[in-house]
């Protein structure tokens, strides 16, 4: 019998950034069996250490709570998997990593579970669009038993790349983005309650330099003086000195500085969710933030300023309909985005959302109900399929080739002390100001 059936559901969340916390956790909250909002779980969350570890604001931003919340490093993580068993055991982890953390749990957590039927359903997938390195980031997220697309055009590209390589694609599962949702957009203000709000989501890394960064800021500066009626608000994910998904070695609060913004042009922070609460155009590169303002309906336009290309990410809304440029916006075009392009992406503005996640729990729900325990963990990549490949990846993560710690690795048997904690907070700040700071002065002297 499984243990959700004579307890609360107990799930653990293992992310390494703010925005993978946060998909993390919804999506742990979306796919437990029960209710859609199940809230009988018991929900424990681990912070992989690292460069993007999250700090308090960025979490208190994210808005998503959990009953424990710890910064681990890998070795110590697998030992509390390794630990909790009996009661404390869970039901359901969520493997919210990038591609090579994912793979690394996987080979570590195979060898912590050995001798255990009774172990986790593992979860894992994308927090957004997935534009590029599809058979790189795929492949090495093959061996979890859920490998969620946030899509139905996700999931055919996913099952065809397993399939296409002679892995098991059995694992991949269709959902949605667990964080859309909010009220649908009511239509323009009429000025008397608020003003017009037109709000563009930035993003950390794209575009990466500062030419089209210093572009798409004045473009926006400019926007805002040929409409003084309306509010103008550059939405920002982190603060100078945090880092999230995606390093951001050019922050925009930098560049603002040199401008002169009129007084209706101003930056804004916070939940992605309640800024559109208040927005009327959202504008964006390629922001996942796209997705949710067209799932509330809300008139969304993808730049094609700076062209439409991979590197930037747009390319994934060809076919949208809502691809534009600033000076089509400042004449007052609005895209019309395309119905069957939409309902493609798991947007499902027009209703649904509700069941999206109806298959994830169904085929936990039968995890958790197998006669026997689940089967030793089995990812695709191994040392005889990826021998010059799976070994760095462990390495990263003071894994051995089997999965096994390495000699040295961080201790697992302990909390830090005062000292480890000033020195790694040091050691990360200097890696902070080294990738914001004098990375792009290197970079600038490289050019002359």
């Amino acid at each position: 019998m499984p243990a959700s059936a004579t307890k609360a559901l107990r799930v653990a969340v293992l992310a390494d950034s703010d925005t993978r916390w946060k998909w993390g956790a919804l999506t742990a909250t979306r796919v437990s069996p029960g209710t859609p909002e199940n809230t009988d779980i018991h929900l424990d969350g681990y912070l992989l250490r690292g460069r993007a570890t999250p700090t308090a604001r960025q979490l208190r931003e994210v808005g998503v709570t959990a009953d424990s919340l710890r910064e681990v490093t890998a070795v110590e993580f697998l030992r509390a998997m390794g630990d909790a068993t009996g009661e404390e055991s869970y039901d359901v982890l969520v493997l919210a990593l990038v591609g090579g953390g994912v793979q690394a749990m996987l080979h570590g957590l195979g060898r912590v579970w050995e001798d255990r039927a009774d172990r986790p359903v593992v979860v894992t997938g994308y927090v957004g669009v997935v534009y590029e390195k599809l058979a790189d980031g795929l492949l090495l997220r093959h061996g979890a038993d859920l490998v969620l697309a946030n899509s139905r055009q996700d999931a055919d590209r996913f099952r065809a790349v397993y399939e296409g390589v002679g892995a098991d694609a059995a694992a991949v599962t269709e959902v949605a983005l667990p964080f859309l949702g909010g009220a649908a957009y009511a239509g323009e203000p009429d000025g008397r309650e608020r003003p017009y709000t037109v709000v563009f989501a930035a993003q950390p890394s794209v575009p990466d330099n500062r030419g089209d960064r210093a572009y798409l800021l004045e473009r926006l500066i400019r926007h805002a003086r040929r409409h003084p009626e309306r509010e103008v608000l550059l939405k920002l994910r982190s603060k100078p000195g945090e880092h999230t998904t995606h390093i951001e070695e050019l922050p925009y609060q930098k560049l603002v500085q040199r401008a002169d913004p009129p007084p209706n042009f101003r930056l804004v922070y916070g939940h992605m969710g309640e800024v559109l609460d208040r927005t009327d155009l959202l504008v964006t590169i390629s922001s996942t933030a796209a997705l949710e303002s067209l799932h509330r309906r809300i008139p969304t336009v993808v730049l094609s300023d700076l062209g439409v290309r991979e590197a930037l990410g747009n390319h994934h809304f060809v076919g949208s309909g809502c691809l534009a440029s600033w000076d089509q916006l400042d004449e007052g075009h609005r895209p019309a985005p395309d119905p069957e392009w939409i309902a493609r992406q798991g947007v499902v503005a027009d209703g649904g959302y509700e069941t999206a996640f109806d298959e994830a729990r169904k085929r936990i729900t039968e995890l958790l109900g197998r006669p026997g325990g689940l089967p030793p963990l089995a990812p695709y990549y191994t040392p005889v399929t990826a021998p010059g490949y799976l070994p760095g990846i462990l390495a990263r993560h003071h894994l051995g080739p089997d999965g096994t710690p390495l000699p040295g690795a961080p201790a697992a048997d302990k909390a830090p002390g005062p000292v480890r904690q000033v020195v790694r907070r040091a050691a990360r700040g200097a890696y902070r100001h080294g990738v914001q700071r004098v990375a792009p002065v290197i970079r600038r002297m490289g050019e002359l």
